[in-house]
């Protein structure tokens, strides 16, 4: 279902489960066994996602929400918190997420991307949260970071009409950072991720903490930043590039 590499402090996590990378209980297990295998090393300061497949995820696979139909409804709630619980982790961690988005983006494909830090796609990659159409919500968090991403306006607008969008508009709405063309993807994604992987993992897990403090109205983001300023000043890898600044 997946395949992992890691070279030059960036690592690679592949969506490889065709034809559509369609998550369901097994998928899920299987993406912690990658983070758990991440957790256990420290040669890498990036996470980059992206799929093998032409679409990168299509979402929950179809065929386990319909066989939960039959059973306790507590087997859909589970899976349901199952995909919430794997989608927080991968927000809450120390490193920076990158989702190369080159196909199609839709439901929990898109609840997928939306944990991670940073988005690149193209202009023609479709993306959208169409569960209404089928009478369901988007229930893996979506609701939740589309409207602290995007704000209510674009949450409601493609939560409640299950509208589809292209990636040139999805960059216009603030769903990506990046749009580029098609040839120019996989450049763009490996050179944002090394950008990244090149400062000191010290500040950037400090500056993602703190940024994601901003969404809770009870969390104290400033005190966060204090925090990691103290952190980043007590760094010698900060005190040598400071340095190595001041001396040019």
């Amino acid at each position: 279902m997946f395949e992992l590499t890691v070279s030059e402090k960036v690592a690679v996590l592949t969506l490889c489960r065709p034809p559509v990378n369609a998550m369901n209980a097994e998928w899920v297990v299987a993406f912690h066994r990658q983070l758990d295998t991440l957790a256990a090393r420290d040669d890498w300061s990036v996470l980059h996602l992206r799929s093998a497949q032409k679409i990168f995820c299509a979402g929950a696979d179809l065929r386990q929400v319909h066989e939960n139909f039959g059973r306790d409804m507590q087997s859909q709630l589970e899976l349901g918190r199952g995909y919430q619980a794997l989608f927080q982790r991968l927000q809450d961690l120390a490193a920076v997420t990158l989702a190369e988005l080159g196909g199609a983006t839709l439901g929990g494909g898109l609840e997928l991307a939306l944990s991670c830090d940073l988005r690149v796609t193209t202009p023609r990659v479709k993306f959208g949260f169409p569960e209404v159409t089928l009478g369901l919500i988007p229930g893996a968090g979506g609701t939740q970071r589309l409207s602290w991403l995007c704000g209510r306006p674009v949450a409601s607008r493609l939560i409640l009409t299950g509208e589809i969008v292209d990636g040139a508009e999805a960059h216009r709405m603030g769903l990506v950072q990046w749009c580029v063309e098609p040839d120019r993807l996989a450049h763009e994604a490996a050179r944002i991720a090394q950008r990244c992987a090149g400062f000191p993992r010290l500040a950037t897990a400090g500056a993602k903490s703190a940024i994601l403090m901003a969404a809770d109205p009870a969390a104290d983001g400033f005190a966060r930043e204090t925090e990691v300023v103290r952190d980043c000043f007590e760094s010698t890898a900060t005190r040598e590039l400071v340095a190595a600044f001041v001396t040019k």
